[in-house]
């Protein structure tokens, strides 16, 4: 009970929780301890229980992201971050998901499946030195996430992601077979600010991000880097936007992944970010340890990837035996 309400909530409400529902006295810190204890148990279960689970999708889908998560102080000296002064005030938790998407809409688009959704993540790194002959440690965390869910045996596997070079890395580390679909509203993101930049908020502005936006979706990418070329020598946005279209214009096919009925958004990878990360962990007040963080992102993405009961069973049968 202790595990299932601090997965959801602050240990101060999983303390109350549990005294209102069951009628059982543990105080906060017991609540905190007895959560990460259990938090750091399933994580070394997540490393070592890797058996295939579920059937083959014909199409799976494999996301990555990653999202701050505030830290304590002592977690983030000497590390450089965002704010003006250079110091950092949070360390980045990486999340990969994975889904399928099967149904469709009234329009005949790819929808997510319900009770498809898995989740793995962790305060790791995804870079490894180049003398290594090692996978870095968000490469394995990836690797075992899609084993458990056959991810390479599906007919058709496709990774999505944002513009980060350790998204793209990973997927050409690990599946080199797979689609790549860089997630359709980044790059419309990017061409939103551009246009910001130069109009300043116009209705002309508006009319030339909207004709962007056309032109992305109908597969115009020439045309749109012509747009963009025009504006780079006056504005290092454009600059930055052009490289960035080029840098990914083969995950930018757009009128071929919708021939194919392929999910083009990183919607759910995105709602993952919020859902196991952020409205657990960036409440307000709250500032963590990197091994505190990791034990309550490994509870909770056992929970909502509705695995915590396996856990339990493989836990009680290792006490059995």
């Amino acid at each position: 009970m202790t595990g299932s309400t601090a997965a959801l909530v602050s240990f101060e409400e999983s303390s109350a929780l549990l005294r209102e529902l069951a009628g059982v006295e543990v105080s906060v810190s017991q609540v905190e301890r007895a959560a990460e204890a259990l938090g750091t148990e399933i994580a070394g279960d997540e490393r070592s229980c890797v058996a295939p689970m579920g059937e083959v999708s014909p199409t799976m889908y494999l996301g990555m992201d990653g999202t701050g998560v505030p830290m304590r102080k002592s977690e983030v000296a000497g590390r450089v971050g965002k704010p003006p002064d250079g110091s950092a005030k949070t360390r980045e938790a990486k999340i990969v998901t994975l889904w399928t998407a099967e149904s469709r809409d009234e329009e005949n688009k790819p929808v997510r499946d319900l009770g498809s959704i898995t989740y793995s993540a962790a305060i790791e790194s995804a870079a490894a030195p180049d003398t290594s002959p090692d996978r870095s440690e968000f490469a394995e965390r990836v690797l075992r996430e899609a084993t458990r869910r056959s991810f390479t045996a599906a007919s058709r596997c496709v990774v999505l992601g944002d513009g980060s070079a350790w998204i793209w890395n990973t997927a050409a580390e690990l599946f080199p077979q797979a689609i790549q679909i860089l997630d359709r509203f980044h790059a419309k993101e990017h061409l939103s600010k551009v246009g910001k930049v130069i109009y300043k908020g116009s209705q002309q502005g508006q009319n030339w991000i909207q004709r962007r936006y056309d032109e992305l979706d109908e597969g115009r990418l020439k045309s749109l880097l012509k747009a963009l070329d025009r504006q780079a020598p006056k504005y290092e946005e454009a600059l930055e936007c052009a490289d960035y279209i080029r840098n990914n214009r083969e995950r930018m096919r757009y009128p071929a992944f919708h021939e194919q009925s392929l999910c083009t958004s990183t919607g759910v990878v995105e709602a993952g970010c919020k859902v196991v990360i952020g409205t657990r962990l960036k409440r307000a007040g709250m500032h963590w340890t990197v091994s505190g963080a990791n034990a309550i992102i490994a509870l909770r993405c056992s929970k909502l990837s509705g695995r915590y009961e396996d856990f339990w069973e493989r836990r009680s049968q290792r006490a059995a035996a």
